[in-house]
């Protein structure tokens, strides 16, 4: 089967198609998708997170950054084969169904949803914390702030995709803009030699101060676990291709931008940090550009640097309703999900998955209201999990649609990940390691994340007996059915 067939037999019906396609508005713009693809790869983890990795790994952390910024892409590459191969607003969830199995796509679609209505928790944390910086709110209780923030990007999400796509791309400028600021800022200190805080920037400041490794290799491998996490947004590029008019044009130049984004916005930045102050000038808790700012004397640079993690954790919310609602209407379309996550809005949104998503993340506010200083730590844990999980079927899904058109019965389109099927295995392989270094974290969450993970699966095994009669139910439905084209 040649790729034009393919387009063929999926404008004729006759490929497969996820039920809950069906109903979706093409309303995102070539605009959007590339802002989303650049939101979710700029987030806390760098603005915020790489202050505390500096302090541990030192100039080294530009080359963990770059390791996984390489298997992120080709994480997010593999997957935008498979959304060329076929777009679905069920993302890998869709495909994991077509290529493992109900049970497949049952496991990738509650590891989503572990994954981002835990985050979602984790955001509205951040978005209090960062609110109470400013004296206007420090005496709101961080519950308050924390729904607050909840009800309003849900509000929002709720209205139309087309809402949701203005305001990620508007997410995105802020934090775009904020990065391209401070790299010109630091390029003109390192061209000028302008000191900062007393010292003259340059390559000298790494190979004065310990050299890449000034502590070894060993905290740049601790230090990878967290990176890993910093990338975890990667893959919502691909929920998005299934509300997109033209994937076939706009997915491609999406994916392949996420390259030199890494490349520059990470690597880049780490690298400038290094060579402007020594790494031992940064701390954790302390966004590192503000460390930079406020030697130079920029006054207010921790308020503007505050407004801008507060984007990103906005962001965050944002995108992580966007996606769970979109794939658990896959999942109950197919039966692995309550009936009601199938509901949509005269708009075209599926908010009876983003309501499910919301009622976790209300749980997050009871947290912050129990437990304020530990809600952050404890629903961190169960997130990690689930970004691993989501990484791990999406490399799974493709090897196998790869082995399905070596036999002939499938055609891989012109946009492919390089190197499958040693990709895959080696992207595999490097997210085993992954949780190898987690369990050997001692001294930090790693280990008692790792130690969830019995606890989850044994979770996903009831929920899969629970949920397998009506499974095979809408199996045997959609057998019975004749085939029609995606969105009829």
């Amino acid at each position: 089967m040649s790729e034009h067939d393919l387009r063929t037999a999926r404008s004729a019906g006759t490929a497969p198609v996820d039920a809950g396609d069906a109903g979706y508005r093409k309303s995102l713009k070539t605009r959007h998708v590339n802002m989303i693809a650049i939101g979710g790869a700029i987030g806390t983890g760098l603005f915020l997170g790489a202050g505390g990795r500096l302090a541990s790994a030192g100039p080294s952390l530009a080359i963990a950054y770059a390791v996984c910024g390489f298997f992120a892409f080709l994480v997010v590459r593999a997957l935008g084969e498979l959304v060329l191969y076929r777009p679905s607003s069920g993302s890998f969830v869709s495909y994991s169904r077509e290529f493992m199995g109900e049970k497949g796509a049952f496991v990738a679609g509650w590891m989503h949803f572990l994954n981002w209505s835990t985050t979602g928790i984790v955001d509205i944390t951040a978005i209090a914390l960062y609110l109470h910086y400013w004296s206007a709110f420090t005496d709101i209780p961080q519950w308050t702030l924390a729904l607050i923030a909840l009800a309003v990007v849900v509000a929002t999400n709720l209205i139309s995709v087309r809402i949701f796509g203005e305001m990620e791309f508007w997410f995105s400028i802020v934090k775009v803009g904020a990065l391209v600021v401070f790299l010109l800022v630091g390029i003109f200190l390192l061209v000028t030699g302008h000191e900062v805080g007393g010292q003259r920037p340059g390559p000298s400041m790494i190979f004065d101060h310990g050299g890449v490794f000034p502590e070894g290799v060993l905290p740049m491998l601790v230090v990878i676990q967290g990176v890993v996490f910093a990338y975890a947004s990667t893959e919502l590029v691909g929920v998005a291709a299934g509300e997109t008019a033209d994937p076939e044009k706009v997915m491609p130049r999406a994916i392949n931008s996420i390259v030199w984004r890494i490349l520059v916005f990470y690597v880049g930045s780490v690298l400038l940090l290094s060579m402007l102050l020594p790494w031992n000038a940064y701390e954790e808790g302390q966004s590192p550009f503000v460390t930079v700012l406020s030697r130079l004397g920029v006054p207010a640079a921790g308020d503007v640097m505050n407004l801008i993690v507060l984007t990103a954790a906005l962001s965050s919310l944002n995108s992580g309703l966007y996606s769970t609602g979109r794939i658990l209407r896959s999942l109950g379309a197919a039966g692995s999900a309550p009936r009601f996550t199938t509901a949509m809005s005269r708009s075209q949104v599926p908010y009876g998955g983003i309501l499910l998503t919301t009622c976790v993340c209300v749980l997050g506010v009871a947290l912050n209201a129990w437990v304020p200083k530990d809600a952050f730590e404890i629903v961190l844990n169960f997130a990690a999990i689930g970004i691993l999980g989501s990484w791990t079927v999406i490399m799974i899904s493709h090897l196998l649609f790869v082995r399905r058109t070596r036999q002939g019965r499938l055609a891989r389109p012109s946009f492919r990940l390089p190197g499958s099927p040693f990709a895959e295995i080696l992207t595999l392989a490097f997210l085993a390691s992954v949780v190898v270094l987690m369990w050997f974290d001692r001294d930090g969450a790693g280990h008692m994340t790792v130690m969830f993970i019995p606890a989850i699966a044994a979770a996903l095994v009831i929920g899969w007996f629970c949920a397998r009669s009506r499974a095979r139910a809408a199996q045997q439905e959609r057998a019975a059915e004749p085939s029609a084209p995606p969105g009829e």
